[in-house]
């Protein structure tokens, strides 16, 4: 049973991921295509916790937790280089 949902759970998150890239392929701006890769990882994080669920190991966590920190940094790099057009001042 729980497979079963687990496998429901990786199409539902992979079709997340394709809609996503769409976004950032299309978005109008680049504070959009920004929101859309943001997403993007977001959802790369869960599908690799699904994938730590389904094997029933702890190591896909602390790389999900490494994935997260480095996906906030280069937010706040990018968000910072799109106002102010540099990165360090």
């Amino acid at each position: 049973m729980l497979q079963m949902i687990l496998q429901g759970c990786f199409c539902l998150v992979g079709l997340a991921l394709l809609l996503n890239l769409y976004a950032v392929v299309r978005g109008p701006s680049n504070v959009d295509r920004l929101l859309a890769l943001d997403t993007m990882y977001i959802n790369s994080i869960a599908l690799l916790l699904l994938y730590g669920i389904y094997l029933g190991t702890g190591l896909n966590f602390e790389v999900a937790l490494l994935i997260a920190m480095l996906g906030f940094v280069s937010t706040v790099a990018v968000c910072k280089f799109l106002l102010r057009g540099d990165i360090i001042e």
